[in-house]
């Protein structure tokens, strides 16, 4: 499909610096996987190029201070996402001076592949056609024989036009960023993909090869025809491959890069510059259409006024028309995925017409680039049959717009995909959730039978040992003789005399100190009464019994 390109408006000026603006929220999460993780804290300072926003995990990137300013907040705020929900920021208030931090230029050639990759990684290098992948995992050996690398500056959507202004004028640097893309990926060629509709940009890229004497590298001019800049779009028409469904480019031996994430890779290692900017089109309703390089975390609002923002303004697109979206706000930040900012009014995006209902004309199908049935789709996807749009393959729609844009009857037919595809990961992820859950909750009965277990076998091995111990032999006490009963009884008698003398031993008389000679008397004749019976007792177990 041919919708109107609406580039002049932009392209004819040369890329523009911006003026730093009040202030920098730039989100930690602006990539592909786990969000960086916070490196600083509230009231540091910060250089440009400083991290922070360290990588967490192996899918990961870091983020870096645009500029060299103080840090006024790490918190959440309103980001450029399709939700409108918030996500962390940090703010960053600018100094003016533009500082910054120490930088470190390499020579790629004599650096070891695992190092260039952790180079890539630190300095926040993604993929800028819109995927945001960390380029450091693009950019591993393959399992296949990676033989082409492509580069994508097709740039097919209406509006856009940041990658041609940047082949313009940068095109020395893209191609040294491809030769370490290539040395990465041990490629055999580089094919430079970019549609006819830009002649300057392709002189530029053309010169530049010759210039820089690359070998194997091929500008190619590619037909302008909407959505020829899909990945697998671009891979069939440089190179006649053609990507099935649920195989990646790189089974085929091929891999694609934006021509935007080339010349990031270049400055990353050549110059230690992290990835703090971007060209972004300011276009619309804007006084003078152009492009600018802009940093990370500047305001949309304050971007769009540096281009003369005009009144009737009713919003901001992010990206183009056909794949952008429109911004919860205009006080987000701009991020690594911003390509494009659209100022909106009601003549240029008048309101859509209501669908109507679908009368099966098939448009939708034969404008549709990965050869699906929308129309089916739609169908399913508005029964909410989940299972079919996956068995019509619905995760092979790259979201181009392009059914909706021919659509007669005015169906957003992009949003039905879209809500069919949340609602598909939403189930998935409860699905994994919920087997998370049993896994936990087996595994938690199996830890308390084997408790059991073990416990049971504990309390039977003690068992088993008193009841050996009970079991030894021990040699039985013999029984005492019969004794004779008169024995027994002097026996007996005499064991209490024993136990009387040992009883009056122990006890210690009281009160016998300063006694009358009265008392002492009367003491001595108990005495004496006392040893008689004692004499008498004792013959009386000496005498023998008649």
């Amino acid at each position: 499909m041919h919708p109107p390109t609406n580039k002049t408006q932009s392209n004819g000026k040369a890329i523009a610096q911006v003026v730093l603006p009040s202030k920098l929220v730039v989100p930690l999460h602006q990539h592909v996987g786990n969000s960086a993780k916070p490196s600083v804290k509230v009231g540091d300072h910060v250089l440009k190029g400083q991290i922070i926003g360290a990588p967490e995990g192996r899918l990961s990137s870091a983020v870096h201070a645009p500029t060299s300013g103080t840090v006024a907040a790490i918190d959440m705020q309103v980001v450029a996402h399709p939700s409108g929900l918030s996500d962390l920021c940090i703010t960053i208030i600018p100094d003016g001076k533009d500082e910054w931090t120490e930088r470190k230029t390499h020579d790629w050639r004599e650096m070891q592949h695992a190092e260039l990759r952790h180079i890539l990684r630190e300095a926040g290098v993604v993929g800028l056609g819109g995927a945001v992948f960390p380029s450091d995992m693009k950019l591993y050996s393959h399992q296949h024989k990676i033989t082409t690398l492509v580069l994508n500056g097709a740039e097919c959507e209406p509006w856009i036009t940041c990658d041609d202004r940047l082949m313009r004028e940068r095109a020395a640097d893209i191609l040294q960023g491809a030769e370490i893309m290539r040395g990465l990926l041990y490629a055999d060629e580089v094919l430079i993909g970019i549609e006819d509709n830009k002649p300057e940009a392709i002189a530029a890229m053309r010169a530049a090869v010759a210039a820089g004497k690359h070998e194997r590298m091929e500008v190619i001019a590619v037909p302008t025809v909407y959505p020829g800049g899909g990945a697998k779009q671009l891979i069939r028409v440089l190179t006649g491959i053609e990507v099935p469904h649920g195989v990646r480019s790189t089974d085929m031996g091929v891999q694609c890069f934006n021509v935007g994430t080339a010349y990031g890779a270049w400055r990353a290692v050549a110059h230690g510059e992290p990835l703090l900017s971007r060209i972004v089109t300011v276009t619309g309703n804007v006084g003078e259409p152009q492009n600018f390089e802009v940093p990370f975390g500047m305001p949309v609002d304050e971007l769009v006024a540096q281009a003369g923002l005009q009144p009737g303004t009713t919003g901001h697109i992010m990206g183009g028309p056909m794949m952008g979206f429109r911004l919860p706000s205009a006080q987000v930040g701009v991020i690594k995925a911003t390509n494009c900012i659209i100022a909106m009014s009601d003549a240029l995006f008048p309101p859509a017409p209501p669908a109507l209902p679908c009368i099966r004309c098939t448009r939708c199908a034969e404008a549709c680039p990965a050869d699906l049935q929308p129309q089916e789709l739609y169908w399913f996807s508005k029964a909410k049959n989940f299972g079919k749009t996956q068995e019509y393959h619905l995760f092979d729609c790259i979201e181009c717009g392009a059914c909706s844009y021919v659509c007669p009857s005015h169906i957003p037919l992009v949003q039905y995909f879209l809500f069919s595809k949340s609602e598909i990961h939403a189930r998935e992820n409860e699905k994994q959730a919920a087997d998370r859950a049993r896994e936990r909750f087996e595994y938690r009965e199996y830890r308390i039978e084997r408790e059991k277990q073990e416990k049971a076998e504990r309390l039977a091995a003690k068992e088993r040992a008193v009841k050996e111990q009970t079991a030894k032999q021990i040699p039985p006490v013999e029984a005492p003789a019969q004794a004779n009963p008169e024995n027994t009884l002097q026996l007996k008698i005499q064991e209490a005399i024993d136990h009387a003398k040992e009883q009056a031993a122990a006890v210690k008389p009281k009160n016998v100190e300063n006694l009358t000679p009265e008392q002492q008397a009367e003491i001595a004749e108990i005495e004496a009464r006392r040893e008689r019976i004692r004499e008498l007792a004792q013959s009386h177990v000496e005498q023998p019994k008649e």
